[in-house]
């Protein structure tokens, strides 16, 4: 993968990006994704941030090779640290770190997303937390999507401002997706729903104690739901 070449995941997150708005990419690696936005002529101007010296050194690298110096700010911080008031930002990408993490990331930067339009957030696992944070937040989910890469999965989330209200099942499994079951999602939901039968096997071979029945009764209440909207 480089920045003309992106894998299927970066080239999905890209697809949901709107021409000419500025982007600021979080946890940007290497900057493959705005120097692709810059290149394709979907964007003119992007901020990379990076909180890791290595990949945030690797960004300033791609960048500078790329001659993209004038398009793409590459800048070290923690998340959306990286973003300033006077940058106009209305484009977030966050894509390849945990659910929980992105949105960590998104609770403490709240205070930078003033002229944000859109959330474009691609996490690996446990995306429930993601729709938590943005019913909590008033975001609202307008579009979403799986994919599979690698033998990977993949959903992702884009975001625009607004109130919504999910049941269990939505904030678990997507308001969108649900309602869309390809192959790949059925795979990601056949195979969770493997794991969570494998650990309540688990749980009944030690002592119940009040955290483990709490446990177990959390795993056969997400197993119900998933095997509810795959019948559907």
């Amino acid at each position: 993968m480089n920045a003309k070449n992106l894998s299927e995941r970066l080239k999905t997150v890209a697809s949901f990006v709107e021409e000419k708005s500025i982007v600021a990419d979080i946890g940007s690696d290497h900057a493959y994704l705005p120097c692709y936005l810059v290149h394709s002529g979907i964007i003119t101007q992007a901020i990379a941030g990076e909180v890791v010296k290595g990949p945030f050194e690797s960004a300033l690298k791609q960048v500078k090779s790329e001659g993209l110096e004038e398009h793409i700010d590459v800048r070290f911080g923690d998340g959306l640290e990286v973003i300033q008031p006077t940058d106009g930002v209305q484009t977030v990408t966050i894509a390849g770190m945990g659910g929980p993490l992105i949105a960590s990331i998104l609770e403490a930067g709240k205070d930078k997303l003033h002229t944000v339009e859109k959330l474009i957030l691609q996490p690996n696992i446990h995306a429930k937390a993601i729709r938590e944070w943005a019913i909590n937040n008033d975001w609202k989910i307008v579009d979403e999507t799986i994919l599979e890469e690698h033998g990977k999965i993949y959903e992702i989330l884009v975001l625009k401002r607004g109130q919504m209200t999910l049941t269990d099942k939505e904030l678990l499994i997507g308001p969108i997706l649900i309602h869309h079951k390809s192959i790949v999602f059925t795979k990601k939901w056949v195979n969770e729903i493997a794991e969570w039968r494998r650990i309540l096997n688990q749980f009944n071979k030690i002592n119940i104690t009040s955290e483990v029945k709490q446990k177990k009764e959390e795993l056969e209440h997400k197993i119900a739901l998933v095997e509810e909207a795959l019948k559907a």
